[in-house]
């Protein structure tokens, strides 16, 4: 029995599964609240601000940097509780 499903433009689309690190990965950061990376994000932010203002410009810069990265493991975290292979996997059974 093929996997295969037809796409819109009408061809072969296979239907992928997440691998068992994937499915761990995913159980583990489906537990974190999604609004927990967007105050990190921000207390990163204010944290930068504080180290500008005290002249610590370098360091400055690397926790600045954290408030990206921050939101995008915010926005996978999102992503995992809608959309994960969770959602799929149960609907098989």
């Amino acid at each position: 029995m093929s996997l295969a499903k037809k796409n819109l433009m009408g061809t072969d689309e296979q239907d992928h599964t997440e691998g068992p690190v994937a499915k761990a990965i995913e159980e583990q950061t489906a537990r974190l609240p999604s609004d927990l990376f967007l105050w990190l994000a921000l207390g990163s932010v204010a944290a930068s601000a504080v180290l500008q203002v005290r002249g610590q410009k370098n360091t400055s810069n690397f926790v600045g940097q954290w408030a990206p990265t921050l939101l995008i493991l915010g926005l996978y975290n999102k992503l995992v509780k809608v959309a994960g292979s969770d959602q799929r996997d149960q609907s098989i059974f």
